[in-house]
C-alpha cells in the first residue's frame, strides 16, 4: 500500500475539497483525484460522494478514516524505531487529551526532556477515543487524560489535580451577577460536566463552547464574560488584576491520569517518565 494514497485520502477527508487538498499537499488537483481513484480501485469501493462543491465521505470512507490513521501512525513509528535503533536510542510516545497541555503538561516538557537521557519524545494532543485506540494498538506508550480508558491490565496513575476557577474581567462579580454576563464553556471532560450540571445550572447558555482553554482565555480577555479556567493558566492575570475570581463560585477539581501497559518493553523508561510527570508523591490510583 502506498502511504501517499492514505495521506491524500485523509487530507481530502479533512478539507472536503480536492482543490484545497491539492494546495496543502503541493500537488495538482488531477494528481489528488488520481490518487483517490487509485485507492478506491485497490479497495473496490467508492470513498467519497462527489457532488458539486460538496465532497462527502461515503459510509465506507468514514470507516476508512480510522484505518488510514492507524496505518500511517504505525508506519511512522516503524520508521522512527528503525532510525532510533541505529542510533542506540529509545523513543517514548506520549499523548495528552485536549486542555491537558495548558492546564498541566507545558511546564513539564523540559523536565521530561532533560530527565530521560537517551530518550526521544513524540508528543501529540488527541481525543480520548483516539488515545484509547492507540493504546490498544500499542502505538502509544503513555496517555495523559482527565478521563482514562477502563481497560484490563492498563496501569492508571494519578499525576496531578487541576483546580478550575470561574473567572471574569470584572472585579467583585458574584455568582448571581455572573448569570447576566456572557458565559464561555470549556470542555473539561465527563466529571466536570456532571458537576457543572449539578451546581451551575444558573449560568446562561454559552456564547462560546470550546475544547481549548487558550481560546476561552483569549475570548474572555478580548470580549469579557466568564469561564472556568485552570489556576496555572490564569495566575499571571489574577496577579496583575486583569482577571478576577467570581465571588462565591467554588472551583471544580479534575484529576489528571497517566495510563500505560505494564508489559511494555519500554516500561522502565515509562515509569521514569511517570515519576517526572507526577513528582515525588506518585501513587497508583484505582479509577472507579
Amino acid at each position: 500500500m502506498d502511504t501517499d494514497l492514505l495521506k491524500t485520502f485523509l487530507e481530502v477527508s479533512r478539507t472536503r475539497h480536492f482543490g484545497k487538498a491539492a494546495e496543502n499537499l503541493y500537488l495538482t488537483r488531477s494528481a489528488v483525484s488520481f490518487r483517490i481513484k487509485q485507492l478506491e480501485g485497490i479497495l473496490g469501493i467508492e470513498l467519497f460522494e462527489r457532488l458539486r462543491n460538496n465532497i462527502q465521505p461515503t459510509p465506507a470512507g468514514e470507516r476508512m478514516l480510522g484505518h488510514a490513521e492507524a496505518v500511517l501512525n504505525a508506519w511512522e513509528r516503524a520508521k522512527q524505531d528503525i532510525i532510533l535503533n541505529q542510533k542506540h536510542s529509545i523513543q517514548l510516545t506520549v499523548s495528552a487529551g485536549h486542555n491537558i497541555w495548558d492546564a498541566y503538561l507545558q511546564p513539564l516538557l523540559q523536565p521530561l526532556h532533560h530527565g530521560l537521557e537517551g530518550v526521544s519524545l513524540r508528543t501529540d494532543v488527541l481525543s480520548g477515543s483516539v488515545m484509547t485506540r492507540q493504546l490498544i494498538e500499542r502505538s502509544l506508550d503513555i496517555a495523559i487524560t482527565f478521563d482514562p480508558p477502563k481497560l484490563d491490565e492498563l496501569e492508571l496513575v494519578k499525576l496531578a489535580q487541576i483546580n478550575l476557577v470561574l473567572v471574569t474581567k470584572q472585579p467583585a462579580i458574584t455568582l448571581e451577577q455572573a448569570t447576566t454576563i456572557p458565559y464561555i464553556k470549556v470542555d473539561w471532560g465527563t466529571a466536570f460536566n456532571i458537576t457543572h450540571a449539578q451546581d451551575y445550572t444558573m449560568l446562561p447558555l454559552p456564547i462560546l463552547h470550546t475544547s481549548s482553554a487558550r481560546m476561552a482565555l483569549d475570548f474572555v480577555l478580548n470580549n469579557g464574560g466568564c469561564a472556568f479556567l485552570p489556576e496555572v493558566l490564569i495566575e499571571p492575570y489574577l496577579a496583575n488584576s486583569t482577571l478576577f475570581v467570581v465571588e462565591d463560585a467554588r472551583c471544580i477539581t479534575r484529576n489528571v491520569y497517566g495510563a500505560y501497559w505494564v508489559d511494555n518493553e519500554r516500561l522502565a523508561y515509562i515509569q521514569q517518565a511517570i515519576s517526572i510527570l507526577s513528582g515525588p508523591s506518585t501513587l497508583t490510583d484505582d479509577v472507579k
